[in-house]
């Protein structure tokens, strides 16, 4: 049962002016949301620059070199299953253990495993998309708490007049992280390409990469 003190709480928080910590909570939220998005759309873009690096075939010579379509599933989908089986883990233990101190958790994670996919390495390109894979599925695990996470704790300060609108300004952060994702990416293949210029490919195709 809800004590009184609880009532008295929300009956606080709904009837509230707007403050700083509703706009905090806002932009906390919506960078958890920004984050997800781009951490989960920027491989679709990367995974071409992989098959370019990693699998041109030079008996091929005028083939650019692709992703091999179960590869190129992989790479894209791994993070996917680590999502949607971290859901149910994270908004179990949010329950359980409050929600701030478990997205916080959420948060460490993805940052941690977003720096090893950056660095992920190997001797082959078999083992390099191995490990980043690996590293691919741990953050989506990540990912996967932060959705109800950031969801639930945006709903928990919202008032009642403002819930709504608070709650479609986090998720539309969801869209800005998913342009950022291609955006990020043409923009570094740009500046590298300014940097370190290269012949187009049916000019020269091993250092057109």
């Amino acid at each position: 049962m809800v004590s009184d003190k609880n009532l008295a709480v929300l009956h606080a928080l709904d009837t509230a002016r707007t403050h700083l910590y509703h706009v905090k909570a806002i932009v906390i939220a919506g960078m958890g949301f920004f984050i997800d998005a781009y951490d989960l759309f920027c491989i679709i873009v990367v995974s071409k620059l992989f098959g370019l690096l990693y699998y041109y075939d030079p008996r091929y010579p005028d083939k650019v070199g692709k992703l091999p379509h179960t590869v190129n599933n992989l790479v894209i989908g791994v993070a996917l299953f680590g999502t949607l089986s971290s859901q149910l883990v994270f908004g179990w233990l949010g329950d359980k253990l409050g929600h701030k101190k478990v997205y916080g958790v959420t948060l460490f994670l993805m940052a941690i495993c977003a720096i090893c996919c950056g660095l992920s390495f190997g001797s082959s390109s078999a083992s390099m998309i191995g490990t980043l894979c690996f590293c691919s599925f741990w953050l989506g695990f990540g990912i996967g708490g932060d959705y109800p996470l950031s969801a639930t704790i945006m709903s928990e300060y919202a008032k009642k007049k403002t819930r709504g609108a608070f709650i479609a300004a986090v998720f539309a952060m969801q869209g800005v992280g998913i342009i950022f994702a291609g955006l990020v990416a043409m923009c570094l293949s740009a500046i590298f390409l300014k940097l370190y210029p290269a012949k187009p490919f049916n000019q020269d195709p091993v250092f057109s990469t």
